[in-house]
């Protein structure tokens, strides 16, 4: 670990008292930190801003209950990875951090970049992808941008954040392998590339340690190795303990907590149970993070709405992906749409538009364009608009009917289908995969009765789509921010060419997803209890469905497009310590298109459990009918590399590696091999390596004999080939390096501050009775259309009792809540 600097702001520091200090490492309010102006350090203020700035006027609140002042929504993480673009990831960026500093906002929230390890995942349309790389590539783009207005990014959510069920308590149980490989190589790649100035923690626990007080993640890794050197702020309510909060290197929490922890932080210093160094470097990251955000902000104008609605229209375009395009009765594809196409439009979808999901990132958008509007002012003659189906699930057959009489009318039928709001929301994650069952039924019947339906499908994240063979076509636009409208209707018109990319596959089934609650034994999301067991290891998306050849719907980086590429010329230069991969493109169409060109690497052989294929690089490139281009992609080690948790080391095999180039990991172009140097074979100076490769990275004879010692390990069982639907407990256990934790509370054992809300159904008839009642709302909530504020009510009820104090700013008493659970203990 490196050695500690010295303090930048030690006058500053040395001015403020006790109480002082204390007071700066917590909010002063719901979303601005404290200020002590005889020491010359300002408020600043933090806000929500993964795909829009959120800042609210008026009451606060963490789960976009009372609304914010009016912003421009952007494409939500899921639909900009979908571009596959850093370039527009930065491009973005930069417009948020201007709205954000014209808003007088110091760090904007986001962006968030935690795998989508499960599609039900309730946050996953906040996350870029199943994939490290991509997430972490598209992310840095992301956050460059935001900081370039002068603005603080804030990344999030460090780390595993992997379900929403129990969020505030789950302990996310995973080996340090894929812990290393999958869920923090992305936040590596975003620290070491863009250096964020801020980066938030989750609420769960990593390996039976909050994330917020985990010193591995904190201390070894995010600053010992990375270099991290910004401010690390809490999720909102995510304190657990301060004390410990501050010795793994968090500085902030968020929101303020009525003086409750400043009191703490006072004690614990005066007792000498916390060395108030610890306190004064935690200060001085504030400080310098106040004084630099707020001169940034000196002299900002508001960004000009209308400039800014353009930008997200043309963002929301790029991220737009053709699922399926198959040829109509003439032999062509059905689209793009001629402009003499009579069309229908159907679904509730196309006029009022899902765009953005529920919760904490929720946007009060400037504008909001729907695709019905955009098509109705198009070349296209709509016949007619029908709803077809009750947005919140609810049969009617009087509507259905509507719509089969309207599309009899129409040569192509475009039908609006989605989740809505209730679905997908931060605090409760999916209850499947399947659309709504009037929707299903409507595509039957309009399906049997019609040869062109074009389904465009909105969501945050994958479902089944048992009707895709039989529909014409499938636009996919995620949640496409308030400009989706016109983007669709571009699109289906042809005016823009789509070449957006999937970056998340889509199962046939829920049943195939390596981490399917529904295949025993090890079914593992989500956690019920007190654990998320993380069996599939590194065989999350994509590379478990390669490597065990799970046939999938769409795979990823499938995306269609108006025109045709050809791939040619591969020439490779591979490395130790990483390479390039050069080919070209050609675009043999007759209109002008995008491609998202795909490098995947993987060692033919490995002494270790290794994925059929990972992705290495990728690179969009824009290229008009008839011409060509020669396309470059670095490289890195880290693509050659696993992570051997016995040596806490990165390690490179030595041997032969596929190198395969296309236009998806299952479309496979271009396709050679390549041989790399191992560890030992060269470089072997014995210094440590400063590309990230861990703490103890070994070179020379230590590590020849490190990779044959793992060589000659047995590679034996269900994981080493993938099979993690059938990991066991034992094979878990190994996997693990210890014992698997405990899963479940015992129900006999008397609750206490660390249960969650939704262990009442665990204590007498009066705990029970306030649980039951707190559901009871949320459905009386659902049904009366109010779907964010039936979500939210999950929020409560997978919060520790502990946190409650935080949260209510001490409204509600640690002692209060202590007798409250004295009472519900009683037989």
């Amino acid at each position: 670990m490196a050695k500690t600097p010295a303090l930048r702001h030690a006058e500053t520091v040395a001015r403020l008292s006790l109480e002082e200090k204390a007071a700066l490492t917590s909010g002063a309010n719901f979303w601005n930190t404290e200020s002590v102006d005889h020491a010359g350090v300002p408020s600043i203020m933090l806000t929500d801003g993964p795909h829009g700035v959120r800042k609210q006027g008026g009451k606060s609140d963490h789960l976009g209950l009372n609304a914010s002042l009016p912003a421009t929504c952007f494409p939500t993480a899921a639909a900009l990875a979908q571009s596959w673009d850093v370039d527009l990831m930065e491009r973005v960026g930069r417009l948020l951090g201007a709205e954000a500093r014209g808003a007088g906002v110091a760090v904007l929230l986001g962006p968030g970049l935690n795998i989508v390890r499960n599609p039900l995942g309730g946050r996953s349309f906040e996350y870029f992808s199943e994939d490290p790389r991509l997430s972490g590539d598209l992310a840095a783009g992301m956050v460059r941008g935001i900081q370039s207005t002068g603005v603080a990014a804030c990344p999030k959510h460090f780390a595993v954040n992997g379900q929403e069920h129990l969020r505030m308590s789950i302990d996310e149980v995973v080996d340090e392998r894929s812990l290393r490989e999958i869920y923090l190589e992305g936040f590596r790649r975003v620290v070491r590339q863009a250096r964020p100035r801020t980066l938030m923690t989750s609420y769960n626990k990593v390996n039976g340690t909050y994330a917020n007080e985990n010193t591995h993640l904190l201390v070894d890794i995010l600053r010992g190795e990375w270099g991290f050197d910004g401010v690390v702020v809490t999720d909102w309510g995510g304190n657990h303990d301060r004390i410990a909060g501050l010795l793994a290197g968090n500085q902030l929490e968020m929101p303020s907590s009525g003086g409750v922890t400043d009191r703490l932080i006072v004690d614990a210093v005066r007792s000498g149970r916390l060395d108030e160094a610890v306190l004064d470097r935690a200060v001085d990251d504030l400080v310098a993070l106040a004084l630099e955000t707020s001169s940034a902000l000196e002299g900002a104008e508001p960004v000009d709405p209308d400039a800014q609605h353009r930008a997200a229209v043309d963002t929301a375009r790029r991220c737009l992906v053709l699922l399926r395009n198959a040829p109509g009765p003439d032999g062509a594809p059905v689209l793009p749409l001629p402009a003499s196409a009579r069309v229908a439009v159907i679904g509730d979808f196309a006029e009022t538009p899902r765009y953005q999901g529920a919760g904490s990132s929720l946007v009060n958008p400037t504008r909001l364009d729907g695709a019905l509007g955009a098509l109705r002012s198009g070349p296209l003659e709509v016949v007619g608009f029908a709803r077809g189906f009750h947005r919140f699930g609810r049969p009617s057959r009087r509507l259905a009917d509507q719509a089969l009489a309207l599309a009899g009318r129409a040569d192509t039928v475009l039908l609006f289908l989605g989740l809505d709001e209730s679905s997908e929301a931060e605090g409760v994650d999916r209850e499947h995969l399947r659309l709504p069952d009037n929707q299903l039924a409507l595509v039957e019947r309009l399906t049997r009765a019609h040869d062109r339906v074009v389904v465009v499908l909105a969501g945050g994240a994958p479902v089944e789509l048992p009707f895709a063979e039989d529909v014409a076509a499938v636009l996919y636009t995620s949640l496409a921010g308030q400009g989706g409208g016109t983007a669709v209707a571009d699109a289906l018109t042809g005016r823009h060419n789509p070449g957006g990319k999937l970056a998340v596959t889509f199962p046939v089934r829920y049943a195939d997803v390596p981490s399917a609650r529904s295949v025993a034994p090890a079914g593992t999301f989500p956690g019920r209890e007190r654990t998320a067991e993380h069996r599939d290891g590194v065989f999350v998306g994509y590379r478990y469905y390669t490597t065990r050849d799970v046939p999938v719907r769409y795979c990823f980086g499938h995306g269609l497009s108006y025109t045709e590429f050809e791939y040619a010329d591969l020439a490779v230069d591979l490395r130790a310590d990483g390479g390039t991969v050069a080919f070209t493109v050609r675009n043999t169409g007759s209109r002008a298109g995008r491609e998202v060109a795909q490098l995947y690497v993987a060692p033919e052989a490995s002494p270790v459990p290794h994925a059929a294929t990972a992705l290495a690089g990728f690179a969009a490139v824009e290229i008009e009918p008839g011409h060509e281009r020669r396309v470059e992609i670095d490289l890195d080690g880290r693509a050659l590399e696993y992570f051997d948790a016995d040596a806490d080391a990165w390690r490179r095999h030595g041997g032969a590696y596929w190198i395969r180039v296309g236009a998806s990991v299952a479309d496979v172009r271009l396709e050679t091999t390549a041989t790399v140097d191992g560890d030992g074979d060269a470089d072997a100076s014995g210094e440590e390596s400063d590309d990230g490769r861990g703490r103890g990275a070994r070179t020379g004879s230590e590590a020849v004999e490190a990779v044959e010692a793992v060589q000659g390990k047995r590679t034996e069982g269900a994981y080493a080939v993938g099979d993690v639907h059938r990991v066991g407990d034992a094979e878990f256990a190994a996997l693990l390096g210890r014992p698997i934790p405990v899963a479940s509370w015992d129900p006999r054992a008397p609750l206490g501050l660390d249960d969650t809300v939704a262990q009442l159904r665990h204590a007498n008839l009066l705990g029970r009775g306030v649980l039951a009642l707190l559901h009871t709302a949320r459905r009386v909530l659902r049904a009366a259309g109010r779907p964010h504020a039936a979500n939210n009510v999950m929020f409560l009820v997978n919060m520790p009792f502990a946190k409650i104090e935080g949260y209510s700013g001490g409204k509600v008493s640690r002692r209060a809540l202590q007798r409250f659970l004295r009472l519900v203990r009683r037989r």
